[in-house]
């Protein structure tokens, strides 16, 4: 009996840490290519637009790691109902740190190369694939039709996009 539990929160413990790279990698792609594709279709000047990719990386990889973190610790303690050791929701934390930083990235990027109006199609398809990339592992990962899975990441995560380009264009 005692294997089949340290089997258990073995898997769990797996699987909080790819549920927390999953959402920081699809939170990031999601929210930073909607927001620059925001500010961009807005008009703002190239600096303007890198300097708000940069900060939104870095506060909100720290605040999805903290939110991790302490969601994670409370989960586990009121599953334990005693206060448990925090190393599993520090891994997820950082897990979900590097996640949003790295993958957020990627619709940043095309800013730091070309000019705001080319930026603003290669950050969207590139963030677009990234989404249906990371469906593609998350559904093979959790064997669950991968293809499904990353048409669906890519649909739901396209749509944030678009708001996003309408609020940028609707209220300048």
């Amino acid at each position: 009996m005692r294997v089949h539990r340290v089997r258990q929160r073995s898997r769990l413990v797996r699987a909080m840490y790819i549920r927390n790279v999953l959402f920081g990698g699809e939170d990031s792609l999601v929210s930073t290519v909607g927001l620059l594709s925001g500010i961009a279709a807005a008009g703002s000047a190239q600096s303007a637009v890198i300097l708000t990719g940069v900060v939104l990386i870095f506060v909100e990889a720290l605040s999805m790691a903290v939110g991790s973190f302490l969601s994670e610790n409370s989960a586990e303690e009121y599953l334990a109902k005693a206060e448990v050791p925090a190393r599993d929701a520090v891994i997820g934390g950082v897990l979900m740190f590097f996640s949003y930083f790295l993958l957020g990235l990627i619709p940043l990027g095309p800013y730091l190369i070309f000019d705001v109006s080319t930026a603003f199609w290669f950050s969207i398809a590139l963030s677009t694939a990234a989404l249906f990339g990371l469906g593609l592992v998350s559904g093979t990962e959790f064997r669950v039709h991968p293809f499904k899975t990353a048409l669906r990441m890519a649909v739901l995560g396209g749509s944030a996009i678009a708001i996003g380009v309408a609020v940028g264009q609707l209220v300048t």
